[in-house]
């Protein structure tokens, strides 16, 4: 097919146009920053052309800011061709959505998305899309689930006005609660940093949330503020209980706090499962704070996740936040939270495309019916050894040389004498 994407420049767009690419679509991109370079990074087509594109495309996605979507619908939606289809990707889908369907020509079909993951998540796989069916999309809509669904993402079918209320609180009151958290921070002067030296598991990981939060492009999340008209009431709900809350314990009304406390558990309902899956979640960090523990003293390798670049050496000191590695005859010090530890197989990988070779051939004479190729695969599993190969026969005397890869990280001499070690063993004889 081919897919015009209307800021395809932009994080998600350029994550949707990857998508779309490597689905062997043919996928073309158009942004107000005019980034040509982009579109050439990503292996697309840059719209110069916007009418023209539209005319072309099979589907046209909407993918720009919350409070330009309506006015890009305005100027695409009336150009479409019958036969293809509209589809916004916004995170408020009732304004979108009746704009879609009432500026759209006859005969072009019109969906709308609403991905539940942002433009860091590698994959769609086990990610969920929420789709708001308009009321012309039957030819279009079994087509894009099945899209969405072949990749492995779980697609979750509901009306505009239902999606709307629901993320008011999904988005609308979660980003206004941990943004309020990080606000209050701020106005106490209090220093976060220095907080994490008394910080339990539920604190880091509420602390990561806000960060996370806070992190995020601050345009995008007042957009999620104030365009949806269902946050409104949620904040409003939100502020009245926080001030509820805090005249119980200013008035030090400990019977009303716990009622309060135990009838939100009661509508909250299951939760026995919540504390196990966020006991999961603390576990999991715990797990590995140990694990690395467990490897001082030993050569590991770690994933930076912001710079991505290995850092390969000796584990030397693990601290709540931090490890301390020897690694080229120095030591590095790494945050916890910004790296990930790799495992035996993928140090191995890692040592296999960045480390120096060495080569070493070993002539012997072998024994009596004895295949070279058994023996081949025999010494291939000397440590050390990244690969064996048989390079010469000689007939007469039933000899062979074989030809072996050491890894660089080791001593070849060693690893050859090894080698050799086993050779006699199963009774060759060194030539030359």
């Amino acid at each position: 097919m081919k897919i015009l994407i209307i800021g395809g420049t932009g994080e998600l767009g350029q994550w949707f146009t990857r998508f779309f690419g490597c689905l062997g679509h043919e996928v073309a991109v158009r942004g107000r920053s005019g980034r040509v370079d982009i579109a050439q990074r990503l292996g697309a087509v840059y719209a110069h052309d916007l009418d023209r594109a539209i005319r072309e495309s099979d589907i046209v996605v909407i993918s720009v800011p919350i409070d330009v979507t309506e006015a890009t619908i305005e100027e695409i939606a009336p150009k479409m061709v019958s036969g293809s289809l509209l589809m916004d990707m916004t995170s408020i889908k009732k304004i979108p959505l009746d704009a879609m369907e009432r500026l759209a020509p006859d005969g072009v079909e019109v969906i709308g998305t609403h991905p539940m993951f942002g433009p860091s998540i590698p994959d769609i796989r086990g990610q969920t899309v929420m789709i708001t069916p308009s009321s012309r999309c039957g030819r279009w809509l079994p087509a894009i689930i099945d899209l969405f669904e072949g990749e492995g993402a779980n697609v979750e079918i509901v009306d505009a006005k239902t999606h709307d209320r629901v993320m008011a609180v999904v988005q609308g009151l979660t980003h206004f609660a941990y943004i309020s958290i990080g606000s209050t921070f701020r106005s106490l002067d209090f220093e976060v940093s220095e907080s994490r030296k008394f910080m339990s598991p539920v604190y880091e990981i509420m602390l990561d949330f806000v960060g996370r939060i806070l992190g995020q492009n601050p345009h995008l999340y007042a957009m999620i503020q104030t365009n949806n008209p269902a946050v409104a009431k949620v904040r409003e709900a939100f502020i009245a209980e926080c001030t509820r809350l805090s005249e119980l314990v200013s008035r030090n009304s400990t019977e009303e706090f716990y009622d309060l406390m135990k009838n939100a558990a009661s509508h909250f309902g299951d939760t026995e499962s919540a504390l196990k899956r966020s006991d999961k979640l603390i576990n999991a960090k715990i797990a590995e704070i140990e694990e690395l523990i467990r490897s001082i003293g030993s050569e590991k390798a770690v994933l930076h996740l912001r710079s991505g670049v290995t850092h390969v050496g000796i584990i030397t000191r693990v601290t709540p936040r931090t490890i301390i590695m020897d690694e080229a005859r120095k030591s590095v010090e790494l945050k916890i939270e910004n790296i990930r530890l790799l495992s035996d197989s993928e140090l191995y990988d890692w040592k296999l495309a960045n480390l120096r070779r060495f080569r070493r051939d070993i002539s012997v004479i072998l024994p009596d019916r004895a295949d070279p190729s058994v023996i081949r695969d025999v010494i291939s599993g000397v440590d050390g050894v990244v690969g064996a190969d048989v390079i010469d026969r000689y007939e007469p005397k039933q000899s062979a040389t074989f030809r072996i890869e050491i890894l660089g990280d080791h001593d070849s001499k060693e690893v050859e004498s090894r080698v050799e070690a086993v050779l006699l063993g199963i009774g060759c004889l060194r030539r030359g």
